[in-house]
């Protein structure tokens, strides 16, 4: 599954399961484009990047700014030449039992997964448009299909892409353009390795193959969906959980 002469942007790129996307895309021989909020994390893996031969620019931008989106749009076309791939996948939680939940949480919780989603989407597809080729792939959650208690901010948010990926993908399909989400279970990142161990083993328990997932299962996924090999695949949640969801 060849990226080669390739340029994907990946949010959210500096740490856990997008920088495991990147490491895979760049293996693939894809040049990356890393948009975060945390300079220092993103030069580093923007280097990580370079010694393994590839071009990568590390941009500190604020997905819930549509400005700064746009101009880190300019600036990834002005330094690499074009946008074949996007990668959705900056996100938080701010976890609460919805009663006791405020406007805080909320907002910034749909502004940073959804509508950071839409704003990158809509800046990255007017330059796909043209190229008349593309993939965008957006991280969404069992939580968007499941649901889960004390995440209904989350919930609504993961839903929300998942929404926004069918509709998306209708519209650009007919100019060779494909839009997909990944729909990740639990995944050994920095925040269930917080969890406490019994936690932890509660979640194991629940999961057919008894075990979380590695980032690098997330991303050989999306490396598939962004691939030739997923030419003919668009508005597919393609669930990534060990058997949890069914």
């Amino acid at each position: 599954m060849s990226l080669a002469n390739q340029v994907a942007v990946i949010t959210g790129g500096a740490r856990g399961i997008g920088r495991e996307i990147a490491l895979a895309f760049a293996k693939a021989g894809a040049d990356l484009a890393l948009f975060d909020v945390n300079p220092q994390q993103l030069e580093q893996t923007a280097q990580e990047l370079r010694a393994l031969g590839r071009r990568a620019e590390g941009l500190v931008v604020d997905v819930t700014d549509g400005k700064q989106v746009d101009d880190g749009v300019a600036k990834v076309l002005d330094k690499l030449g074009r946008i074949d791939i996007l990668i959705n996948n900056a996100g938080i939680t701010k976890d609460g039992l919805l009663i006791r939940m405020d406007d805080a949480q909320w907002d910034r919780v749909l502004n940073i997964n959804l509508k950071g989603t839409f704003l990158c989407t809509r800046a990255v597809a007017k330059h796909m448009l043209k190229q008349r080729r593309g993939r965008i792939v957006s991280i969404a959650s069992i939580v968007g299909l499941i649901g889960n208690p004390g995440q209904a901010n989350y919930a609504a948010s993961k839903a929300g892409i998942i929404g926004l990926t069918k509709s998306v993908a209708k519209e650009l399909a007919s100019r060779g353009i494909t839009c997909n989400a990944i729909a990740p279970g639990f995944i050994k990142t920095e925040m269930t390795d917080a969890l406490p161990p019994e936690a932890k083993q509660r979640l194991m328990d629940a999961i057919p193959m008894g075990t979380l997932g590695e980032p690098r299962d997330v991303a050989e996924a999306a490396l598939f969906l962004v691939s030739d090999a997923a030419r003919y695949v668009t508005g597919h949640v393609l669930v990534v959980d060990g058997g949890l969801a069914m």
